[in-house]
């Protein structure tokens, strides 16, 4: 039996992208999941869709940047299916732009989702996975968590500061939660809609002619989880092959 047979999971960000992919790929793999985004059109047919291919899935909108929302996430995850095994904190915002620009309402944007969001999320399940003795935080940074680049100071900050939190649940987790950082480089997404500069717009849409499909981090992602227990995969850089930066 997968390891990954009857996990539940909740995935934020699940209504496009990365946490479509993954909840596509999860279900297959007999994961129980909850899926959460802010569009409830999305989150009703991706859910609708699983179901229909055999798979589980119940959904519940949610803005990550809101405390109590995140709270009521894993409040349903556990009140419907008793415990909850892994957390994906998957969505994210990347309006990138010069810093002489001073975008400081998209900067805000950034730290509220990127940071925040990973934050909140962390705190509504982690007196669930202690009580468990058990469980598994999975937060979805970036190549640019690892390397500053023009336009991206803030976005690169919000994203070194997921990679900082991530070692951190590590390191403070006893044996008992694993901690899995996952870096994608140019991946097929919606990602880059975000951004409101022209020049910069241009310039990662040139890059973005190269990125691989969503399910490439779908399928770290599921790697990551079907681990046995005594197994913590800690990072996972992924980009295009031709991805230079």
């Amino acid at each position: 039996m997968s390891e990954i047979q009857d996990k539940v999971v909740i995935i934020t960000g699940a209504s496009s992208g990365l946490g479509e992919a993954t909840a596509h790929r999860l279900a297959k793999g007999g994961a129980k999941l909850v899926l959460a985004a802010r569009r409830e059109e999305r989150l009703k047919a991706l859910a609708d869709a699983i179901v229909k291919e055999g798979g589980e899935a119940i959904y519940q909108v949610t803005d990550v940047t809101d405390r109590d929302q995140m709270a009521s996430l894993a409040k349903t995850a556990r009140d419907k299916y008793g415990r909850i095994d892994v957390l994906i904190n998957n969505a994210g915002l990347m309006p990138l732009s010069p810093l002489d620009q001073v975008k400081v309402d998209e900067w805000d944007q950034m730290v509220d989702v990127n940071i925040k969001g990973v934050l909140y999320g962390i705190a509504a399940v982690m007196p669930i996975m202690r009580e468990q003795h058990a469980g598994h935080i999975i937060n979805l940074s970036s190549v640019a968590g690892h390397v500053v680049f023009p336009s991206a100071a803030v976005y690169c900050a919000t994203k070194y500061a997921v990679k900082a939190l991530s070692e951190g649940i590590r390191q403070e987790s006893e044996g008992e939660i694993r901690a899995t950082n996952i870096s994608p480089g140019a991946v097929s997404t919606e990602l880059t809609h975000t951004i409101t500069d022209p020049q910069t717009a241009e310039g990662v849409d040139e890059l973005y002619q190269m990125a691989i499909d969503a399910d490439a981090i779908a399928r770290a992602i599921a790697f990551a989880i079907e681990q046995p227990g005594d197994v913590d995969v800690n990072e996972m850089i992924i980009r295009p092959t031709k991805q230079p930066l």
